[in-house]
C-alpha cells in the first residue's frame, strides 16, 4: 500500500508548503505494514510552531509532531491508497 503513484490536489498544491507535503508522505512512507487505506492529518498552528496529529483506524495509530514553522497553517489533510494510486488531498475536497 501506498506504493504507487502519487497525486496531490489542486487545493493541496495552493495551501500546503512543498517541504509540509513531503513530510506527510515521509510520515506514511515510515508506517510499518500493514497501513490504512486513509491516512488522516490534522495541521493546526501553535504559536510560531506547526502541530500535525497523524491519525490513522485500522490498524489504529496515533502520532503528533510539533515543529518550528515560519507559516503554520491550519488545515485536515488526507492522503488516500486505492489501490492504483495515492493521493493527497485537503478534507475540504473529499
Amino acid at each position: 500500500m501506498f506504493n504507487n503513484s502519487r497525486y496531490l490536489t489542486c487545493g493541496v498544491d495552493a495551501t500546503i508548503p512543498l517541504a509540509l507535503q513531503l513530510f506527510l508522505w515521509k510520515c506514511v512512507d515510515s508506517l510499518p505494514a500493514p497501513k490504512d487505506h486513509l491516512q488522516i492529518f490534522d495541521l493546526q498552528p501553535v504559536g510560531q510552531m506547526q502541530n500535525i496529529i497523524h491519525r490513522a483506524e485500522e490498524p489504529e495509530y496515533h502520532k503528533e509532531y510539533l515543529f518550528l514553522s515560519e507559516n503554520p497553517i491550519a488545515e485536515k489533510v488526507y492522503i488516500m491508497d486505492d489501490g492504483d494510486y495515492a493521493t493527497m488531498m485537503l478534507a475540504s475536497e473529499y
